[in-house]
């Protein structure tokens, strides 16, 4: 049987996963109401945040479909995908046209020196415009230096969706099938019998875990085959050698895994048995062949601190509250999620970098879910020295906005050291493009939803490394610290509203260093939020008018993140996300103060 490796790239929320459920579904390989974000997270977000391999067979051919992450924040996931497969779809929305993502995953795939497939999806949009994205898409390709055989790309359009492509724009199509067919005829075949009787390679380009049989890795054999119970060498990132055993291994049959005995040439397999394997290693039976290219993967941007919660109300609502349960979580964690890099050195803390503010606020919500409680430090940039000369990470955002608030969106972006590089109006919306430190961009997009009034779309992408851009004054609000420890007053948070933004509600726990909500004004503020009324037995006019309390604006992980400042912690527990001071007590931070 013949095979052939696709991925499935796109920026986010341009119709990846609902294009693959549709090929699921009319190949027979899933149920109707099946989806391919299978974890909580995914669907309650809407977003792709694990890459995902899945099969269909089509005309006697097997078709290894890896559905990827179209968030800057998991484009590790998707480096690494590319590697494994031999051509892309590539998806591009039919009204919005190629966004940051779409540009930072063809740039990789033309590098492999792969040739795209594009999908022009979601033609059913009223605002569709077909024509124009296509030409958009070529001149994509051009500023990435795309080569002449890479720019005679094949375009399908289609309705992800409603399961429907066409290889013309007014054709009748009521299926997949010109898609299905185009990959058949344009993709090379991963699998001959040339490359099955050469000695075996194979490099895994993910992991994953089983309770029972550790670590798992999924690989692509490029020549070769590997049977069960083989005695296999695994050539290391550093050249070293080691040895292992093949003792259980799967391929994909639509989502499923299906335990087989022998793999040949061209399959994507997952094998279990070497518990110490990485991406990017080579796996072999003659320690003599050459390895594989190694695989790498783009640096982290920010890093944190994880701590065990030490707040008045540590342990009241989590089931692993410890040291030694958080390490142990964050070390399995480093087993599947190679985009994180964890330093345990410290016994205190331990120091947690990442590709960006969602990518370590996916993993704080599963380990919350999971009945962790911890507490985390403000999110800081990592920088780094050449040749004598500080360097940070700077991103590249394109803002599509209604052109009458693009004012107060270039003004912010501005005082956060964003240069604009580009504006393009169009007949409904604005294109701004910036590049800016991350540094800037950090906490940003909570203020950028209000300015905006939701109305607003940013996507951001990591451009490398450039000279240090100086001070960023970002912060214009403070903090209103609690005072007390008790349950808050609707009386006392009546008074309090008018001075900023109020975080709690009535009658909720707070204690003594709790962040409240923020002040206007750009200082801290001490309050008590358990002050009631006084009652007394002297009659007033005015002394029972209505408390009308403004709803507070409740704190999740991602806002949380955004607007804490470096004298703050965030505390995660299972049902509750609060702010805090490091310090707790007003004395505790004067002394802090005059240290510094």
């Amino acid at each position: 049987m013949e095979i052939r490796n696709i991925a499935i790239i796109a920026h986010v929320d341009h119709g990846k996963t609902a294009l693959t459920d549709s090929l699921m579904k009319q190949s027979g390989a899933v149920e109707e109401n099946f989806t391919m974000d299978t974890n909580e997270l995914e669907r309650e977000r809407g977003i792709t945040i694990y890459s995902k391999n899945t099969s269909i067979f089509y005309k006697d051919t097997k078709i290894n479909i890896v559905d990827t992450p179209g968030h800057a924040d998991f484009s590790s996931e998707v480096e690494r995908v590319l590697r494994s497969i031999d051509s892309v779809l590539l998806v591009v929305d039919a009204q919005e046209g190629p966004m940051p993502q779409t540009k930072f995953v063809l740039k990789k795939s033309l590098e492999l020196g792969l040739k795209p497939i594009v999908v022009i999806n979601k033609i059913d949009k009223p605002a569709a415009r077909p024509d124009d994205v296509k030409e958009m898409v070529y001149e994509l390709f051009l500023d990435l230096g795309a080569s002449d055989e890479q720019l005679d790309f094949e375009v399908v359009y289609a309705n992800g969706r409603d399961g429907i492509a066409k290889r013309k724009i007014d054709d009748d199509s009521s299926n997949l099938e010109p898609l299905l067919d185009l990959v058949l005829e344009k993709v090379v075949p991963a699998s001959s019998e040339e490359l099955t009787n050469k000695e075996l390679r194979a490099q895994p380009f993910n992991l994953g875990y089983d309770n029972f049989l550790g670590r798992l890795a999924i690989c692509r054999i490029y020549e070769g085959k590997i049977k069960k119970a083989d005695e296999v060498f695994v050539k290391g990132l550093d050249g070293q050698l080691r040895k292992g055993k093949i003792i259980k291994m799967f391929t994909f049959h639509g989502l499923e895994k299906v335990e087989l005995d022998e793999a040949i040439a061209g399959d994507i397999v997952v094998v279990a048995g070497i518990p110490d394997i990485f991406i990017g290693e080579t796996i072999c039976l003659n320690p003599e062949v050459e390895p594989l290219p190694i695989i790498h993967i783009d640096e982290p941007t920010i890093s944190l601190n994880f701590l065990v919660n030490n707040s008045p109300f540590a342990g009241k609502d989590g089931k692993f509250v410890t040291n030694r349960q958080i390490k142990e979580r964050l070390e399995k964690e480093t087993e599947v999620n190679v985009g994180l890099k964890i330093d345990f050195s410290s016994t205190e803390y331990y120091k947690v970098d990442g590709r960006g503010e969602l990518h370590i606020a996916v993993l704080l919500e599963k380990m919350r879910r999971e009945g962790y409680e911890l507490q985390i430090s403000q999110p800081q940039v990592i920088f780094k020295e050449e040749n004598g000369e500080k360097l940070e990470p700077y991103e590249e955002v394109i803002i599509d906005i209604p052109g009458d608030m693009s004012g107060v969106v270039i003004e912010k972006l501005s005082k956060r050291k964003g240069i604009m590089t580009e504006m393009k109006p169009d007949v409904n919306h604005t294109r701004i493009i910036f590049e800016i430190p991350t540094r800037g961009l950090l906490g940003y997009k909570s203020e950028f939803i209000v300015d905006t009034r939701g109305e607003g779309i940013l996507a951001s992408r990591v451009i490398g490394f450039k000279k240090y851009a100086g001070e960023i004054e970002k912060r214009n609000v403070g903090s209103m610290v609690s005072m007390a420890t008790g349950k808050s007053s609707g009386f006392s948070l009546f008074n309090l509203q008018e001075r900023g933004t109020l975080y709690i509600g009535h009658a909720e726990d707070v204690y003594e260093g709790m962040v409240i909500g923020n002040v206007s004004k750009g200082n801290d503020l001490v309050v008590n939020p358990t002050k009631g009324k006084e009652l007394s037995n002297m009659r007033s006019s005015g002394a029972d008018e209505a408390i009308k309390l403004t709803p507070p604006d409740i704190l999740n992980i991602e806002k949380g993140m955004s607007i804490m400042s470096e004298d703050e912690y965030l505390e995660i527990t299972p049902n509750f996300v609060r702010l805090r001071k490091q310090y707790l007590t007003e004395i505790e931070r004067t002394r802090q103060k005059r240290k510094q």
